[in-house]
């Protein structure tokens, strides 16, 4: 029984983040949501997002998240 409990509580702590309905509803090129994405976990780890804390310190599912729920928008530039 015990087990039981701790792997329910387990189970309760790490729970993935990544907003998977969301995803998989995308429409855009996957290969750009993912540039986006890493660039932008990349500023998160440098700036200290408020939201990480809210997150479990998670950076890519919180960036992934950001750019899927267009907190954080993304253009490609031209050469």
């Amino acid at each position: 029984m015990v087990e039981f409990f701790f792997i329910l509580y387990f189970i309760k702590e790490y729970i993935l983040i990544i907003p998977i309905d969301e995803l998989i509803d995308f429409k855009g090129n996957r290969y750009e949501l993912t540039c986006a994405a890493i660039k932008r976990a990349i500023q998160i780890n440098l700036t200290a997002d408020e939201e990480l804390k809210k997150n479990k310190g998670k950076v890519v599912p919180t960036a992934l998240r950001q750019v899927l729920t267009e907190k954080v928008r993304y253009k490609l530039e031209q050469d």
